[in-house]
């Protein structure tokens, strides 16, 4: 204790005193068990005052600990500090939610190993901190002996056949994701009993402590069987049933290994050429309602004369007419693509799909042919194809390709080119869906989508929509169709 020195007053500053006859200063409840403190009496002819002197006394501050960012899984070496719930001068307790910090992978909150106060932050917000540097400075509320551990060691709650000095003895640890699972349910791990390697507390342990607080039913994966102690005698254990046995189906079959067959290969050839390609692809949709009309009338007819009447030959015609407009996309270039040649005839070829593969014979010289032409020379190539029968002749020349892939199934697909033709077509299945009609009527369409692609070094998109849309409208209206042909 620091001896208190007497005060000097001048009368000046006695006069100015409150006219009491006594005054005494309120005792600090701390220094009442160090003793009563010591009282000065000053008299003047104005008054009478006692002074009660203040003991001083000196707190030691605990000790100053660096609060490190540890490892967070993942291989994440470094992570960005996203915000700071803590400010310098803030007391914290353990598992008290320190800062928020961004991985490259998740956002974790670090909380806290210590009780004490927060005496520095090492980062800004946004700023980037290194795996294993300091975050922040705690002073404990008491000096640690030692140097801090890496997870922070609780006494494990025990059952009541251990001593308090059991207690003491022990010491069990629990994963990161243990201690928030914990810290979300307001559980003081030193209240869980540890069932892991050499008491370890586990996340079973935890779910199991909360069920027995608030009487929830654990799933059965979590559930374990109590162990009976003094207090409660042991369950007879209930027979468990074996699972039946199942017989595994015996694999008798064995990889085998083929050569490609010519067909195969040729394939193999054509689609490494056509990587070479840039392609451009080009979707859109078409109103088929008048043609699905129109083929009914006409399908009757076309089976009186012995032919079966598809939209086939209605979407090649229409293809041919547009190329007449755009003869580009009836063309071929050479193998550098340093020359283009513009075909005279259109030889449209019909992707089919066959026994052998997929095959795709064309239709010579459509220009000058009828949609019953159509239909009468697409009827022999399907028969032959089927058979197996399809010559040199009906699988080479082809000058521009269409790919009824809807016949199959499928809405949209990603034609491939067949060089050195520089365009294709895929036509989807037809849906009826529910369309507005010039009135701004609901009534019920059959569209069909197609899907164009492009040798996008010779034909440019715009070149490939008039196209689509010239072919689209020949369809649409199957009547304009009629002013064309030859």
């Amino acid at each position: 204790m620091a001896a208190v020195t007497p005060v000097r007053c001048s009368l000046r500053i006695l006069r100015r005193l409150p006219r009491v006859v006594s005054h005494r200063l309120q005792q600090c409840p701390r220094l009442q068990a160090l003793g009563p403190a010591p009282v000065f009496h000053i008299s003047t002819p104005l008054t009478s005052i006692h002074w009660r002197g203040f003991r001083s006394s000196h707190v030691a501050s605990g000790q100053v600990l660096q609060f490190t960012l540890s490892d967070i899984g993942e291989g994440i070496m470094e992570v960005t500090v996203k915000e700071w719930y803590v400010k310098e001068g803030d007391r914290v307790s353990q598992f008290d939610s320190i800062c928020e910090v961004q991985s490259d992978k998740a956002s974790v909150t670090i909380t806290s190993r210590y009780d004490g106060i927060i005496r520095k932050l090492y980062y800004d917000v946004d700023a980037i901190a290194n795996v294993g540097s300091p975050l922040v400075d705690i002073e404990t509320d008491k000096a640690l002996e030692g140097a801090p551990e890496e997870d922070v060691v609780e006494t494990p709650a025990v059952s009541h056949m251990q001593s308090h000095q059991e207690i003491k003895d022990q010491k069990t640890q629990a994963t990161p994701a243990v201690r928030r699972l914990a810290m979300e349910n307001n559980i003081k791990l030193s209240e869980v009993v540890g069932t892991g390697k050499d008491g370890r507390i586990l996340k079973e342990d935890i779910i199991n402590f909360l069920a027995k607080q608030t009487g929830a039913i654990l799933p059965y994966e979590v559930q374990k069987t109590p162990t009976p102690t003094a207090d409660t005698p042991p369950k007879e254990k209930t027979p468990i049933m074996a699972p039946p046995v199942i017989p595994r189906p015996v694999l008798t079959g064995k990889d085998r290994t083929e050569p490609l067959n010519g067909f195969q290969k040729a394939m193999v050839k054509t689609m490494t050429a056509a990587l070479k390609i840039p392609h451009f692809g080009y979707c859109d949709e078409v109103d088929l309602t008048q043609l699905v009309r129109l083929r009914s009338e006409l399908k009757e007819l076309a089976e009186s004369r012995g032919v079966k009447l598809s939209y086939m030959p209605f979407f090649i015609k229409a293809a041919s007419l547009g190329l007449q407009q755009f003869p580009v996309l009836n063309a071929s270039v050479d193998e550098g693509c340093q020359n283009i040649t513009f075909k005279a005839s259109h030889n449209i070829g019909l992707a089919m799909d066959t026994p052998q593969g997929l095959l795709v014979p064309n239709v010579k010289s459509v220009q000058t042919l009828s949609v019953f032409d159509i239909a009468v020379e697409l009827n022999r190539l399907q028969a032959l194809g089927s058979a197996g029968q399809l010559g040199t002749a009906d699988l080479t020349g082809g000058t521009f390709t269409l790919s009824n892939i809807g016949s199959i199934g499928g809405t949209y697909a990603k034609p491939v080119i067949l060089p050195p033709e520089v365009a294709i077509g895929a036509l989807g299945k037809i849906q009826v869906l529910p369309r507005f009609n010039s009135s701004d009527e609901v009534v019920k369409a059959y569209i069909m989508n197609v899907s164009w692609s492009a040798d996008h070094r010779v034909i440019d998109g715009a070149t490939m929509s008039r196209f689509s849309n010239l072919w689209r409208t020949y369809l649409e209206n199957p009547a304009t169709m009629v002013l064309d042909l030859k």
